[in-house]
């Protein structure tokens, strides 16, 4: 199946606050961000699995799984204030018949969701957000690793039959500005390479801004996250008339 073509929402002032990558480097180092993750310890970051589950009985509703890391998860957050569960009220409010599952665990890395793709694609699920990356960055994994992690995901996606919302992320400055540079471009580069739908950082708005963000200044709080869901739906609304399958048009407003 073919993309539905990239589309890509700028960030208004290029690239993310500096004040966002500094709080990165301190995660790193406080340990913020556990550091048994991903594909360290691959059984204790298992999600509980029927929450996250995209397949269940065919409701006629248009299938949306928001795949990530405690970013999507709502680390910190009641359920209902994490960045999906802001999203389902958006689509709800603009008059769409939408599911959106929150397949966030905190800690993944892009091996860690590779492992469990396949399993939050069964059933139909028509739009992927794919926001995964930013602790491969914080643990220094090879930005080559990365790239062939996401690309994989995208090509599952894609031939499950879903369009493909790929987030950028950032990593740490003390890596290097050629680590930094290559990581950053890595998510531009697949969006243009397998033309999927483009938002350049997760974070555009939030990330950097005290009274966005909890005490650890990197995950967002409510307002936080009900600023993330905003910018998500920015490039998330022109992909739902392009939907595949035939509940796309009953998912429309005004569908039957």
């Amino acid at each position: 199946m073919m993309g539905c073509g990239m589309q890509t929402v700028p960030p208004p002032n290029g690239r993310p606050p500096r004040a966002f990558i500094f709080l990165l480097c301190l995660t790193l180092v406080s340990g913020c961000v556990p550091a048994a993750t991903g594909e360290d310890q691959p059984a204790a970051l298992e999600p509980a699995r029927e929450p996250a589950r995209a397949a269940v009985a065919d409701d006629g509703l248009l299938r949306i799984v928001a795949f990530g890391d405690s970013l999507t998860a709502g680390l910190g957050l009641p359920a209902e204030d994490a960045y999906p569960a802001r999203l389902q009220e958006r689509l709800e409010s603009a008059g769409y018949r939408a599911r959106v599952v929150n397949a966030g665990v905190s800690g993944e890395t892009t091996a860690g969701g590779l492992r469990r793709m396949a399993w939050a694609l069964e059933g139909e699920v028509h739009i992927l957000i794919l926001a995964l990356g930013g602790n491969d960055g914080l643990r220094g994994l090879p930005v080559d690793q990365m790239q062939d992690n996401l690309a994989r995901m995208i090509a599952v996606a894609r031939d499950s039959g879903a369009q493909v919302l790929l987030a950028g992320m950032e990593a740490p400055p003390n890596l290097g500005a050629d680590y930094t540079d290559r990581f950053r471009g890595t998510f531009e580069q697949l969006a243009a390479e397998y033309e999927v739908a483009y938002l350049p950082f997760l974070l555009e708005g939030v990330a950097g801004i005290a009274e966005l963000n909890q005490a650890d200044g990197i995950h967002p709080n409510a307002e936080g996250a009900e600023r993330v869901a905003a910018h998500v739906w920015s490039a998330l609304e022109p992909m739902l008339g392009a939907a595949q399958g035939p509940l796309a048009a009953a998912a429309r407003p005004g569908g039957s």
